[in-house]
């Protein structure tokens, strides 16, 4: 999965006293790219920039990384170097999956200090916090980085597995997914969300893994469950153009192996859940 990154290992505890030198890592952020050449991220020293960067993590705790959030502002792109969308960066083939990793999980920091700039309680401008990862305002609000809890559902039934495409976006086969919701547990989202996508009851919801996914925020969970009664699926068509249930060998992996989704059905596939 995309976190997944050995040898290397990300050290993401907040250090704020440390401060980017010229051989520094820089991640350049605007919007949804990401400022890269072939399979690497510029150095300070690379940018002719002067201005305090903010310290994101590093890896395997003596390369630090920094971040330099440019959206919405004029910005010179330093020679050799080029905005990549991070989609079409995470396709791409000459890049390491721990530099996929890392510029997922900086867009997802760039989003939550860019969103935060002012307070939601009062309005004022927020600062930093100098001993922890937060966002304080004078008015006594705290905000930390945004998590948002999701699940990814395989629904079995005998040797088979209900897959899905969504009707827009990505265009892949998938699992039943969706989002907890307020006052509910990830057990109760699960049977949820496969009732809402297929109109099947399930039982004998069984965790399998988690996965932090910063395309939007999520920690993903996983959990395997079995159809309970009938197996007619009732498809929401609003959201999914196909659902049906496939056996093992005709299971269609996704082109990655990034995903928990994608993970669930090789296991799926190969017999191993």
């Amino acid at each position: 999965m995309i976190q997944d990154i050995y040898p290397h290992k990300l050290d993401n505890h907040y250090y704020p006293d440390r401060k980017a030198n010229d051989d520094s890592t820089v991640l350049v952020i605007r919007e949804n790219d990401v400022l890269a050449v072939d399979n690497r991220f510029p150095l300070r020293r690379e940018l002719g920039i002067e201005e305090e960067l903010t310290y994101l993590f590093s890896l395997d705790e003596d390369q630090c990384y920094f971040l330099l959030d440019v959206t919405g502002r004029e910005y010179q792109i330093p020679e050799g170097f080029e905005f990549i969308n991070i989609r079409t960066f995470r396709r791409s083939q000459s890049v390491a999956k721990h530099n996929v990793f890392l510029a997922y999980t900086a867009m997802q920091l760039a989003r939550w200090y860019r969103d935060n700039t002012f307070c939601g309680r009062c309005g004022k401008k927020t600062y930093l916090d100098d001993k922890e990862r937060a966002i304080r305002c004078e008015c006594g609000n705290i905000i930390y980085p945004r998590i948002v809890p999701a699940v990814i559902v395989g629904i079995t039934n005998g040797d088979k597995i209900l897959v899905t495409q969504y009707r827009t976006g990505y265009a892949h086969y998938a699992l039943v997914a969706g989002f907890t919701e307020i006052g509910e547990t990830l057990e109760q989202t699960v049977a949820r969300e496969a009732m809402e996508e297929t109109g099947l009851k399930v039982k004998n919801i069984r965790y399998y893994k988690s996965q932090p996914w910063g395309v939007v925020d999520d920690i993903l969970v996983g959990f395997y469950c079995d159809v309970d009664g009938d197996d007619t699926i009732r498809m929401d068509e609003g959201e999914l153009k196909i659902a049906e249930w496939r056996a093992r060998e005709d299971i269609e992996l996704q082109p990655d192996d990034f995903s928990l989704t994608n993970e669930m059905m090789k296991m799926f596939k190969e017999g191993k859940a």
